[in-house]
């Protein structure tokens, strides 16, 4: 499937990587639903996870992958999916997420289309 480098009306675009993460609920302390599942794509603001559960829209939730900081997020959708799974879309709050792998995956963009540009 070629990689979609517009927007498509976000403030940027998603990268097409899968991270395995951490998904739990950040609030009530109380109902906390943490699993371990990976993300569709993913941003410097927000990602789209896959979930066993579904989430409340405007929900905090707090996405962890291994060795990284958790980004703590609220959700904007939740999609019920064939499979008896969702997708969730997660705008993260309070700073950009830089985890490692989007830094050495838009690296990797960058030096491919410089390449193609100056060839």
């Amino acid at each position: 499937m070629p990689l979609d480098h517009t927007t498509g009306g976000r403030m940027e675009r998603r990268l097409p990587i899968i991270v395995v993460v951490r998904l739990g609920q950040a609030e009530p302390v109380g109902t906390h639903i943490e699993e371990r599942t990976y993300t569709d794509n993913i941003s410097a603001h927000g990602a789209r996870v896959f979930s066993r559960h579904p989430r409340k829209i405007g929900g905090e939730v707090l996405l962890t992958p291994k060795n990284e900081e958790t980004a703590r997020g609220n959700v904007v959708y939740c999609q019920r999916l064939a499979d008896d799974r969702y997708g969730v879309g997660v705008r993260f709050q309070d700073r950009p997420v830089t985890w490692s792998i989007m830094r050495r995956f838009d690296g990797m963009q960058i030096s491919s289309l410089a390449k193609i540009e100056f060839s």
